[in-house]
């Protein structure tokens, strides 16, 4: 037997199945990658969360994207550092606890905002300490007691992507790290401080993909929602 929830799959367009169920069956709302539809695919989506009243993230969303829905009257916020736009008329229900969202250096803090913005999103209180990489590791040290008072942390950093590693040898909440495609030639862009990160010594520590600062920030997330219901059980 169908639950109410099956009916609620596609939102009536003919080039996207919504997956309105999905904040049901994960504790989490679909969120909306934007490269690849047109502007007016975009809108179309964005209005069909709008109309049902649910809230909506949107990732790598380009300026016009966002100009051709805020022309359509949809009340979205958009900071274009990240590319993140988000719904202004509803928001999820709020996850519980303290994400550090860290970077080695400035250059990786466009990807950096993608994850504090969407844990921000979830209701996480977001600690940013950014340009804190082991070029000068004194800034990090300098830093770590407040770091170690988060329920998480997120390692944004490209060149070798050493700060994860570093971190998951200083703190004892899980450290999701991030590979960002910043850096020379042989970084390969972003390959280098994947591969580093996967082949880290520092036990426990998650990585995801390359400039995937929305991914660490759902998998944190995720996190701080179970432990809340663990809690209230």
């Amino acid at each position: 037997m169908n639950k109410p929830e099956d009916n609620l799959w596609d939102g009536g367009l003919s080039f996207a199945k919504l997956d309105f169920a999905r904040e049901a069956r994960t504790g989490f709302g679909e969120t909306v990658f934007c490269p690849g539809k047109t502007e007016a695919q975009l809108v179309a989506i964005l209005d069909a969360f709008h109309k049902s009243n649910r809230p909506v993230l949107g990732t790598k969303c380009s300026i016009a994207q966002f100009r051709a829905a805020e022309a359509a009257g949809l009340p979205l916020e958009y900071d274009e550092t990240s590319r993140v736009l988000v719904s202004a008329w509803a928001s999820p229900k709020p996850v519980e606890g303290t994400v550090a969202v860290c970077t080695g250096g400035t250059a990786d803090i466009p990807v950096a905002e993608e994850a504090a913005r969407t844990a921000v999103f979830f209701g996480a209180t977001v600690q940013r300490q950014y340009d804190v990489g082991v070029a000068g590791l004194h800034r990090l040290i300098g830093r770590i007691g407040e770091i170690r008072k988060a329920d998480a942390v997120i390692a944004v950093a490209g060149m070798e992507g050493a700060l994860g590693s570093v971190l998951a040898g200083l703190v004892e909440v899980p450290v999701v790290a991030v590979p960002t495609s910043v850096g020379y030639g042989a970084s390969f862009k972003g390959l280098a401080p994947l591969l580093a990160m996967l082949n880290s010594c520092a036990e426990g520590m998650t990585v995801v993909n390359i400039d995937n600062g929305f991914g660490a920030a759902a998998f944190v997330c995720r996190m701080l929602r179970s432990r809340m219901k663990r809690e209230r059980s």
